[in-house]
């Protein structure tokens, strides 16, 4: 895909998600795109049979429907498997200023963000090649936000952040029209979090539902 026929489907997405971009950072998103596609014909970074438009709109918009949320200039994001960098990757490309933790497993994967974060010369943003439950990181502790894309059921996720309710801070599990089916209120109560705000939208051309929920600690204002 060239840089116009992007740039074009970027725009017109972004603004139906009342996100907005400039030219320098749709050309950044740009290259973080090529490289993606460079990228993925050796590793498995994306669905092989995903065409550039469904790529553009499935992981790019869909990632920066998030900035919705995030509050900057001040705003620090932990993407817990981020894989190639969705959302938390995408969003940093975005908003620069963002600070920015990614949390990967899969070596080739954490070698592809860290490639795109020299790339895109991107400051303030760690790569951990690691499990969220095997290691906490520097500066956990003023993590506003902790978010999901599809990793795992809200349950399970919401167990496994259990430490940062000591925080403060907010998690969201970024999902598909089929969430309701995981909305367990004992599971979600036992995990000491509830739900405080769901945001739910539709991608701009397949019209694909989608939804942010958003939970706090039982003990959080």
């Amino acid at each position: 895909m060239e840089y116009e026929r992007f740039n074009s489907m970027l725009r017109k997405g972004s603004d139906s998600l009342a996100v907005e971009l400039d030219v320098q950072q749709s050309r950044r998103l740009y290259d973080y795109f090529s490289e993606l596609k460079r990228w993925s014909r050796k590793v498995n970074l994306i669905s092989k049979s995903a065409t550039d438009e469904e790529i553009v709109e499935k992981h790019f918009l869909d990632s920066l429907a998030l900035l919705n949320l995030i509050k900057l200039p001040s705003a620090s994001l932990l993407d817990v498997g981020s894989g190639a960098g969705f959302p938390g990757l995408v969003c940093k490309t975005a908003r620069p200023e963002l600070k920015v933790d990614l949390v990967e497993p899969r070596l080739k994967r954490v070698s592809f963000l860290r490639h795109i974060c020299r790339l895109l010369d991107l400051a303030d943003v760690e790569v951990h090649g690691c499990r969220l439950e095997d290691r906490t990181f520097a500066g956990e502790a003023t993590c506003g936000w902790v978010v999901s894309r599809a990793v795992a059921e809200i349950g399970d996720f919401l167990t496994l952040c259990s430490r940062f309710k000591g925080y403060g801070s907010s998690v969201v599990c970024m999902k598909g029209p089929g969430y309701l089916d995981e909305l367990d209120d004992r599971t979600i109560a036992a995990s000491g979090w509830r739900l405080t705000d769901t945001k739910t939208y539709r991608l701009p051309f397949s019209g694909a539902q989608r939804s942010l929920l958003v939970f706090r600690g039982l003990e959080s204002p």
